[in-house]
Formats: structure tokens, C-alpha cells, sequence
């Protein structure tokens, strides 16, 4: 039988105990402890007998299919079965399930390319994670699933083009970050749908860990109530699997994923709010919190369109990644959470000190700082794109000389950051875009040589969308409004309602779009677009359009 955390956590505190702190200290003795005390099998192990498809008696794709990280010859399928979603199990006993798939050129799918069949193990959640290789470069598939009679919608993956593809005229992509179901609606997401994009990029805070109420917090259920065990913070494995159900299970958020390719990376709420490696946010000893971590980056994996090399190990997941499209965009998504140093001066919004440069500090850990500074030497693509978490740009909280900072963001660990920004001006990176999400509102920065010299060079740009939902409807000028545009002349742009941003590259320059809705807090928000920028290949920097 399948074994969830949640029925062992007792005996997994007490074993962490006897086996003493400093066996726990690495990622790697969590991941022991993990298979040691929870007796979590891999796919197949426990799951000897199959279930007849043909079984399934209720609708088995609530949680919807999505596709994830294009490649030139190969598109990633995932879906999860979960006739009941709201229930520990998603309906389905521990057995192994037989679900067909199909890839065609066309909706009807008349022209038929490739098909198959795939294991939905109960040990993964019964989720399905399908590569579909020998596919034609740079165009659009189509797909479904079947599970006995019952059949998926259709989605729509894409190709990338070569690597090696000199002209390509152009791509698009919508960014989006930070949904938190009890917040409001996800209407950005229903308008990201209908966005015409090549893919989505998913900065991070997919799910939050807090308890929702019956009535779906802010979004004031009157005709249901959800069940009540959605109501506490996620810790256990099975709770991280019944938070996906309850996130996934929105129709909006289903419409998005089954028109675009998702780009995914995490920030610290798909675990714990504002955690730093092995530290917990609130003093829990690492050993205890590396297997809640464990059971966290386990649940990402299963509901989430991601390929094999990011299959977690017990409490270690190597989610960094790159993609190319062509010779016009390389995507390098990073992690910023599994290896970072602990924030500095206990986190919050706190006064720059030593501990801020101290060059030993890291946001990203040092393997993937090489990776990272080595695949921009090798680059030759016009625009290399870095996906990841939380403010890059300095960002000063008021205009006089007692500023605070970020110590959660990039501010907080400016010695790695000047690493990176050095790292790209040495390869000669000159169009350089980060993303980011994380803190709720819009920005749109300059990056500069040295944040603390107004007339330093300008070296690329950031673009931080705004939350789906988090912070429910905001305000276009939010409280500190003028105070953070006047403390940072580099900030070009500051928005705090909610939406997405849509950037377009060319050859030789790129359109962004920030694109808010009228409100989350009640369905059917309106969308407009706050404002529109471009940034010119070989001059960085953003100019309105």
C-alpha cells in the first residue's frame, strides 16, 4: 500500500531525534531519512496489481493536462487521474493505471503523429509525465490522454526551434507568478489562455501552504464548502498532493496550461514561506524540516509539466535548467531557494550591513552560479532570458540615507548578484532580461553596473510581473509608491494590481506588456494593459513604447 507522510510524521520526529542533528544537516541524510522512516516506494514498487481502466467509474482528468519545456524534437505531456480530488486518495486505489496518449497535427486529430501508453503510478499520485520524442522543430502539436472510456480535453504543445536556427523572426511568452487560491480568482489566468504566446513562464508560488477556508477565503463561496482539511498549512505529503488538487482543479488555471507550454520554477511558498535551503522559517530544526521539504519538492514534481533530469531525491531536486530557442532567446530558469544562504539580519526589510556583501553568502550556491556564468560564455543567442524568484534590482524602501532593504531579495545578497552582473558584462552578454515575481506588484528595471552610482552603465533589464492573485485586487500606486520610485531612479515602472506580463522578443528589439485585471476578488475582472515598453537589442534599458 501507498504510505503518506502525514501517518508517520510522529515516528519520522522521533527517528530524526535518535539519530542526532548533524546526520541531518545535509540534503543528503534527509533524503536517507526520508526512505528510511516514511518507507516512500519509487514508481511501481508498491503498486503490483493493475487496475482495469475500464473500472474508472467517475471523470478521471479533474486536475486537467498540461505540457512543459520545449525542446527542438520533443514535446512533455502531464496529466494526473483523480475522479475524486478533494479526497487523500483522488479516488483511485493503490494500484498502477494504463493511460493511453495521443499527439496529432491537428485539433480533430485526423492526422495523427504520435500515440502510446503510460503507467500512472499511485506512488506519484497516479500523475503522468510522457517525453514525446521524433517531433518535427519549431511548430505546434496537439494532444490528449485516455484512461479506459473516459478521454482528456485537448492541449496544445509546441516545438522549439533548433539551436542552431539563425533566423528566428521572433517568440513570445507570458510570465506569471504567485496564486494564492484564497486570495481571488484566477481571471488572469483565464486571460492568459487566450493570449497568443509560444509559452507560459511560471515565476514561482504555483500554491501557497496556508490553510483555505471553506468559502475559498476571498473568494466567498456561497454555493459549496470546501473540506475542512484544506483549512491547515501544508506539511505532509498528502497535504501538498490535496493542495495541488484544490489549486489545479480551477478551471481557469486548466485553460491556461491546456493552451501553452508552462516553464516552471518554484519560490518558497510551494514549500514554506520565505525558507533558505535546510532553514525552516521559524527555528524548526533542519532535520524535521528537510522532510517536510522532501514531501514538498516530491508533490511539485507530480503536478507539474517537468522532465526526468528534475525528478526529485528525497529532499533534493535540480530544478535550474536551460532552454534555446534558436539562436533568438536562451532561457536559463533558476533556483533560488534550495541553495541559498540564510537571509541576513533575520530577514525582513532591514538596513544594508557587511553580512549583505559578504561574498561567501549565496543566492543560487555555487555549482549553479558556474552553470549559470559558463552557459552565458558559450551563448550566442540575441537575448539570454533568466527566469527566477524574487527582486534582482536594488531596491531602497525610501530616498534617504536610512534605507532599508530586502534582505528575502537580491538585495540581501548583493555580493552574489554583483558576481552574476560581472559574469555576464565578461561574456559579453548584451541583452540580458531577468524575470522575476515574488513581491506582488509590477516593476520594470533597469540593471545597473552599480546600483549605488545613478549614472553607471545600464546592463540589462528586469521585468517582475505582478501576482495572479496574492495580495487580492491591489491598487495601481500602491502606499509606498512614490516614495520607492524616488528612492530608485532605475525603476522605470511600478504597478500594484494584479495580472501577468507578456514579452515579445524580435531580432532587434523586445515589446513588454503589463497586463492588469480589474479585480480577483469577485469573477469576471476585465483585462487592459497598465503599460507598454521596448528594450533595444545592444542598448539595454527600457524606453516606453
Amino acid at each position: 500500500m501507498t504510505c503518506h507522510m502525514d501517518t508517520h510524521l510522529p515516528e519520522l520526529r522521533a527517528a530524526a531525534r535518535r539519530m542526532g542533528r548533524r546526520h541531518f544537516l545535509t540534503v543528503a541524510g534527509a533524503a536517507a531519512a526520508l526512505a528510511f522512516t516514511t518507507h516512500l516506494p519509487a514508481a511501481g514498487a508498491a503498486s503490483r496489481t493493475a487496475l482495469d481502466a475500464r473500472k474508472i467509474s467517475a471523470y478521471p482528468f479533474t486536475l486537467g493536462i498540461a505540457s512543459g519545456d520545449p525542446l527542438p524534437d520533443s514535446v512533455l505531456l502531464w496529466t494526473r487521474l483523480a475522479p475524486a480530488p478533494f479526497e487523500p486518495d483522488g479516488g483511485l486505489p493503490a494500484q498502477r493505471v494504463e493511460v493511453q496518449w495521443e499527439v496529432a497535427y491537428d485539433e480533430q486529430f485526423y492526422a495523427l503523429v504520435r500515440s502510446g501508453t503510460a503507467t500512472a503510478h499511485p506512488e506519484y499520485a497516479h500523475s503522468v509525465h510522457v517525453e514525446v520524442p521524433g517531433l518535427d522543430e519549431d511548430r505546434s502539436y496537439y494532444y490528449r490522454f485516455r484512461a479506459g472510456t473516459w478521454i482528456s480535453p485537448v492541449g496544445r504543445a509546441r516545438t522549439a526551434p533548433s539551436p542552431s536556427s539563425f533566423w528566428v523572426p521572433s517568440m513570445s511568452f507570458a510570465a506569471v507568478a504567485c496564486a494564492a487560491y484564497f486570495d481571488g480568482y484566477y481571471t488572469a489566468y483565464k486571460h492568459v489562455a487566450d493570449e497568443d504566446v509560444d509559452m507560459v513562464v511560471h515565476l514561482g508560488d504555483y500554491i501557497y501552504e496556508y490553510g483555505v477556508d471553506s468559502a475559498g477565503g476571498h473568494r466567498g463561496y456561497t454555493d459549496r464548502k470546501l473540506p475542512a482539511h484544506f483549512n491547515t498549512e501544508t506539511v505532509t505529503l498528502q497535504d501538498y498532493r490535496l493542495r495541488y488538487a484544490l489549486y489545479k482543479n480551477d478551471a481557469d488555471l486548466q485553460a491556461a496550461h491546456a493552451a501553452h507550454p508552462f516553464v516552471v520554477t518554484w519560490d518558497d511558498h510551494e514549500t514554506e514561506n520565505n525558507y533558505a535551503g535546510a532553514v525552516a522559517e521559524n527555528g524548526v530544526p533542519p532535520e524535521e524540516f528537510l522532510l517536510r521539504r522532501a514531501a514538498a519538492y516530491r508533490a511539485y514534481w507530480e503536478n507539474l509539466p517537468l522532465r526526468p533530469p528534475q525528478k526529485p531525491a528525497g529532499a533534493d531536486m535540480r530544478l535550474y535548467r536551460r532552454l534555446r530557442f534558436g539562436r533568438l532567446a536562451q532561457f536559463d530558469i533558476l533556483d533560488t531557494r534550495q541553495y541559498r544562504s540564510d537571509q541576513a539580519y533575520g530577514d525582513g526589510w532591514q538596513a544594508p550591513g557587511p553580512l549583505t556583501m559578504d561574498p561567501s553568502r549565496t543566492m543560487t550556491g555555487a555549482e549553479q552560479e558556474r552553470w549559470l556564468l559558463d552557459g552565458w560564455k558559450t551563448s550566442d543567442a540575441v537575448w539570454n532570458i533568466v527566469p527566477q524568484q524574487v527582486t534582482f534590482a536594488q531596491r531602497r524602501d525610501v530616498p534617504t540615507a536610512d534605507y532599508r532593504l530586502s534582505m528575502d531579495a537580491w538585495d540581501g545578497y548583493a555580493a552574489s548578484r554583483k558576481r552574476l552582473l560581472d559574469g555576464a558584462t565578461a561574456a559579453g552578454v548584451d541583452n540580458l532580461m531577468v524575470l522575476s515575481g515574488d513581491a506582488h506588484v509590477g516593476y520594470g528595471f533597469d540593471l545597473k553596473a552599480d546600483f549605488d552610482n545613478p549614472a553607471s552603465r545600464v546592463v540589462g533589464t528586469e521585468i517582475s510581473t505582478t501576482s495572479l492573485t496574492s495580495g487580492r485586487d491591489g491598487a495601481q500606486k500602491p502606499g509606498n509608491w512614490i516614495s520607492l520610485t524616488q528612492a530608485n531612479p532605475h525603476l522605470k515602472f511600478y504597478d500594484g494590481r494584479r495580472g501577468y506580463t507578456v514579452v515579445r522578443l524580435g531580432q532587434s528589439s523586445a515589446g513588454i506588456d503589463f497586463r492588469t485585471v480589474s479585480a480577483v476578488t469577485r469573477p469576471g475582472g476585465t483585462l487592459s494593459t497598465a503599460a507598454s515598453f521596448t528594450t533595444s537589442a545592444g542598448t539595454p534599458g527600457l524606453q516606453p513604447a
